[in-house]
């Protein structure tokens, strides 16, 4: 996508399993980009099979895909009230597909939702924090396979 370019029409979808790998794609572009100080436990090729064989076919997994030839450009995975990942291309944060796939969230989880992210990470911090979001805990990351510490919020209507 150019500066000049018209912004292409994002739709939100539900993945289905061909999408499985640019899904997958996604969460390792984005948080290459974003979190390079994470020491991630698992190879790219474990979290392609992870895509393809456990979080497309059973969970609630959310693609949006861009109008243009950019095709996948975000994946959101929902386990019943937990927003369990949100992953953008960096080239598309602050297009509004996160706000997108937030709003579609709370219409799936309209008592509340909740959700994890690194300490490090704080544009996605203010990111939640924009769209109601309270921090509620905050931990060493004993908790997860990172072993980085983590912050849990929450988000009530």
């Amino acid at each position: 996508m150019t500066p000049s370019s018209p912004a292409p029409k994002i739709t939100l979808r539900r993945a289905a399993a061909d999408d499985a790998d640019s899904a997958a794609d996604v969460l390792l572009r984005s948080r290459g980009a974003a979190l390079p100080t994470v020491d991630w436990p698992r190879s790219d090729d474990e979290v392609r099979g992870y895509f393809r064989d456990v979080v497309v076919p059973h969970r609630e997994t959310w693609v949006a895909e861009a109008s243009s030839s950019d095709g996948i450009v975000g994946v959101m995975v929902l386990a019943g009230d937990e927003v369990s990942q949100l992953y953008l291309l960096s080239d598309w944060r602050g297009h509004g597909i996160g706000d997108l796939f937030l709003a579609l969230a709370k219409e799936r989880s309209p008592d509340g939702l909740t959700l994890w992210t690194f300490q490090v990470n704080k544009p996605a911090h203010r990111f939640y924090e924009r769209h109601g979001f309270v921090a509620v805990e905050y931990t060493d990351g004993s908790g997860n396979e990172e072993r980085e510490p983590d912050v849990r919020y929450i988000w009530q209507p």
